[in-house]
């Protein structure tokens, strides 16, 4: 039996921000996309996804509406402000940039 993957800490922002910034979605469509776009690897749950919507709602980053679902049930939709365009670039940067210093240590021999 294989362990679920752990998301770097700071990660989780950046996943959702990228994938609103395709288009508002609920907090539901938000998880199953990511999971989707990972090829089922990385998997958000309620416990995780939701405190760092709020987290990001309150930096400005997120606003959020109420609206009617695909299946006709009210939810919360998320969606990019312009400070969250802009926190998408820094964080997209800031992602590389450790991606790349951790390939280079474990590719070491």
């Amino acid at each position: 039996m294989t362990k679920p993957v752990d998301l770097v800490q700071g990660t989780l922002d950046l996943l959702i921000l990228k994938t609103i910034a395709l288009e508002p979605m609920h907090g539901w469509a938000i998880a199953q996309r990511i999971r989707q776009m990972s090829d089922d690897v990385l998997q958000v749950g309620q416990s995780a996804l939701y405190p760092a919507l709020h987290k990001l709602e309150r930096q400005g980053w997120v606003t959020s509406e109420w609206r009617t679902s695909e299946t006709n049930r009210r939810a919360r939709y998320y969606s990019l402000t312009e400070a969250g365009r802009d926190a998408v670039v820094d964080e997209a940067a800031r992602w590389e940039r450790l991606s790349a210093a951790i390939s280079s240590i474990v590719r070491t021999t």
